[in-house]
């Protein structure tokens, strides 16, 4: 029976743990990331201003009502384009080097480790890799979707205007809090997702080989709204601090000492402002990307992630 339902999948045309696969998968991250942050960029865009001022909107509604009003769609979407170059480079590095690190500790250095040890160690690993392609990106959405007036109007004039007020070290100079926050986000969102994988089908009671392509994604898709909800909460505070540090920190003041200065004036609970946005955004952005990059590898003939 699982043998023929099993054929309701496509045939793998690339071979396991190839360097195509690899490939494969990181295009399968690209896709999955970059339209799925842009197609979210409202959310963003009210969750880093009201993180770096909560007082300026009295609630979600109200702030896209309001820049609607005075800026219309392309206000409500603004900063689309740096999130959607910064987080195609970001989701291809982060799937596709997740994969080849899950594949080197798990199979190759460490065949006996504990899986979760093995997932979070790849994730961590791809993330730390990913980030240095995101950062630049990053920044410049930062500025540009928490500054009054915008710091720059478009991903060109953010990279333009930052290279000649502060040169390329400018473009980092968030990097160490993003991997503060990217890092346990990532490694929350795979080893979460994986576990959470596996036990649906425990709860189903039925191997992975016994559902089809359509079936399986489904699972993909539910284990990565639980995976995303997580990690939201556990990177929250680090997502606050980048907000802060790429609107608020002052020229040649080192991360730590700005980081110090940011958090005597917000304290604890304002590291926490904006979480109930976050949790809705990040939710429903995981899910869809572990679809989406689920949906594309079966699409290939390659087997959906977890569950084995």
């Amino acid at each position: 029976m699982a043998a023929s339902l099993e054929k309701t999948l496509p045939k793998p045309k690339i071979e396991l743990y190839s360097g195509k696969y690899f490939a494969a998968c990181g295009l399968g991250g690209i896709i999955a990331c970059g339209p799925t942050h842009t197609a979210v960029t409202p959310l963003d865009l009210v969750k880093c201003r009201r993180q770096v001022d909560p007082k300026l909107y009295t609630s979600n509604l109200q702030a896209w009502s309001k820049i609607y009003r005075g800026e219309g769609l392309r206000g409500v979407f603004f900063g689309w384009s740096p999130t959607f170059v910064g987080y195609c480079f970001q989701g291809g590095g982060k799937y596709g080097f997740y994969e080849v690190f899950k594949y080197l500790y798990g199979e190759k250095a460490f065949p006996n480790a504990n899986k979760t040890v093995v997932f979070l160690g790849a994730s961590a690993t791809a993330e730390f890799i990913a980030d240095m392609a995101l950062c630049p990106f990053e920044a410049i959405k930062v500025r540009m979707q928490t500054t009054m007036p915008p710091f720059a109007n478009s991903l060109r004039e953010g990279l333009r205007k930052v290279v000649a007020e502060e040169g390329y070290a400018g473009l980092y100079k968030g990097l160490y809090p993003l991997w503060g926050r990217q890092i346990p986000y990532t490694m929350c969102k795979f080893a979460t997702f994986e576990t959470t994988v596996n036990k649906i089908y425990e709860y189903l009671g039925k191997p992975k080989s016994a559902y089809n392509g359509l079936q399986q994604t489904g699972v993909s898709f539910l284990g990565g709204y639980i995976a995303g909800i997580a990690c939201a909460v556990i990177s929250h505070p680090a997502d606050v601090m980048v907000s802060k540090l790429n609107s608020d920190r002052k020229p040649g003041e080192g991360a730590g000492k700005a980081m110090g200065r940011i958090y005597q004036n917000i304290g604890f609970g304002g590291l926490w402002n904006g979480l109930p946005v976050r949790i809705a955004m990040i939710g429903t952005l995981t899910a869809f990307q572990w679809l989406l990059y689920d949906s594309f590898k079966v699409t290939l003939g390659l087997p959906t992630t977890g569950g084995h």
